[in-house]
């Protein structure tokens, strides 16, 4: 009888054990900023509350991120149109948002990468001012403003703060130098860490920097964004990335994060940045704070 009920107990165990091990395995990349570790986790939380078994990767550049994607070790990363149409595409066409998310779409695909339907916000650079600066020199409004100011006032002690990254992207200093015509030399630029660009611009140490859009610490402390005036910045809007491979093997994926794209726009993301970067909670609890605030059944019901 004990034999009996042992084989039945197993018997009752052994499709639990097989779902459990069915999960599909997915990979998400993200990049090394905080946004990029927010939306990586929440897709990875979302994502594990439909049946996946989730593995990210973090604290990845952009070429490396791209590559792995390409080359199949990642399957999913949240990508901005315009690092994919200048960086990895090499188009230097002037697009607005919904121009720069179809040609994209179009090229990657040829790649074996699909753009699933885009969230409504758009993280693009910009530079900035500090507190101190913006009021010391309130007719800078415009990056042609800084320009004539740094021109005119060529001292070390006017420095620009930019990360390393877009140091060195084709879609970063180099253009941007050459459309505003800007002579910034090593002496008057820093290369440093993403968030330590906002570290210096918060203590007055440079006199302007590179800043994103969506960050939650430009409200906080008291940065002065200047106008793109010349258009130099591509649109940024984010999208989560698949290889088709994986999109074809798991199609629902499409349908189940177009929802969750659709909640994050731009105020929600400063909102959610700021909460790691200014109030300093960990990217997971933020994400399953805000899966907590938009329940999986509103999601769901808005397919």
């Amino acid at each position: 009888m004990k034999k009996l009920c042992l084989f039945i107990g197993f018997a009752l165990l052994f499709p639990l054990f097989a779902q459990a091990a069915e999960k599909p395995v997915i990979r998400i990349g993200a990049r090394v900023f905080t946004e990029q570790t927010i939306l990586a986790e929440i897709t990875a939380q979302y994502l594990k509350t439909k049946g996946y078994e989730v593995r990210v990767t973090g604290g990845l550049g952009s070429n490396l991120a791209r590559s792995a994607q390409e080359s199949g070790q990642l399957d999913l990363v949240w990508e901005y149109t315009g690092v994919s149409l200048v960086a990895y595409n090499h188009v230097d066409e002037k697009l607005d948002s919904a121009q720069s998310y179809l040609r994209v779409k179009a090229l990657d695909l040829k790649k074996g990468l699909v753009w699933l339907a885009p969230s409504k916000f758009s993280n693009t650079y910009a530079l900035a001012l500090p507190k101190n600066v913006a009021d010391t020199y309130p007719q800078i409004n415009s990056i042609s403003d800084l320009n004539k100011v740094l021109q005119a006032e060529a001292k070390d002690k006017h420095l620009v703060a930019l990360d390393t990254e877009f140091a060195n992207r084709s879609d970063g200093l180099v253009g941007m130098v050459k459309d505003y015509g800007m002579n910034l030399s090593r002496e008057t630029i820093r290369q440093m860490d993403a968030g330590l660009v906002y570290t210096a611009l918060r203590n007055g140490q440079v006199f302007a920097g590179l800043v994103y859009t969506t960050d939650g610490r430009l409200n906080a402390f008291q940065l002065k964004l200047l106008a793109d005036d010349k258009h130099y910045f591509p649109d940024y809007t984010a999208a989560p990335v698949i290889r088709k491979d994986y999109l074809d093997a798991h199609p629902e994926l499409a349908a189940d994060l177009k929802p969750l794209a659709e909640l994050l726009d731009d105020k929600t993301m400063r909102a959610l940045n700021a909460r790691v970067d200014v109030d300093h909670d960990s990217p997971s609890v933020v994400a399953a704070d805000f899966l907590r605030e938009h329940p999986l059944t509103a999601l769901e019901a808005s397919l």
